[in-house]
């Protein structure tokens, strides 16, 4: 994805840009107050702005996420922010942003939020919602050949549900869990469940269970 990256902090800028560039996207500039990154998402139009809510001068981050969505409907806004008060969350849901992660969450973690987020999703924590994208590649439907139980790991995956939402809700063993969630990603060619689950929302893996 192409992204703006707006924080007050300019060295956890540079280093998540350097992190995100590394993993295929491109960082196309980062911004230090609201300002600049408002002014940056016009200039450059991007995929995705990734924005943190607290900074020393007005707007905040929830005010310029508005400005932005408003402004640049082309521009998906990820809330990247130490704030993690439900309440908050459900603002920036209601003003239409596509992710809300924690900033405490590992590279990894980010740059599969933003896959999915690419792919037509939303991801806020660990809940993904998935929103098929219309006119998708169905091909690689074909080369992943999950067992019923699998598939049905992998729609949960998709859902966000934890281990312990898995494991009562199917009622097996935590370990039996575990070794189906093992399996499916290695089918996959996966390395976390949400990297699976951007997989699963990407290719419609699921478009029967999730449409």
């Amino acid at each position: 994805m192409r992204l703006v990256l707006c924080d007050d902090n300019r060295i956890l800028c540079e280093a998540l840009g350097v992190a995100l560039g590394g993993r295929g996207h491109q960082v196309l500039a980062t911004a230090t107050t609201t300002m600049q990154g408002i002014a940056a998402v016009a200039e450059y139009q991007p995929d995705a702005c990734l924005l943190d809510l607290r900074f020393p001068s007005p707007p905040d981050g929830l005010e310029a996420a508005q400005i932005i969505r408003r402004r640049h409907l082309g521009t998906a806004v990820v809330v990247l922010s130490g704030v993690i008060d439900p309440a908050v969350r459900s603002e920036a849901m209601g003003i239409g942003v596509a992710g809300f992660l924690r900033k405490d969450q590992n590279v990894d973690h980010i740059a599969d939020a933003l896959d999915v987020i690419a792919s037509g999703g939303v991801v806020f924590d660990s809940m993904l919602t998935a929103r098929p994208v219309p006119g998708a590649s169905r091909r690689g439907r074909l080369a992943y050949v999950l067992t019923p139980r699998e598939k049905e790991v992998l729609r949960r995956m998709v859902v966000g549900q934890s281990t312990t939402e898995m494991s009562r809700e199917m009622e097996i063993e935590v370990s039996t869990l575990r070794t189906y969630v093992k399996n499916v990603l290695t089918k996959l060619g996966a390395h976390s469940r949400l990297q699976a689950a951007a997989l699963a929302v990407r290719e419609q893996l699921l478009s029967d269970q999730t449409a």
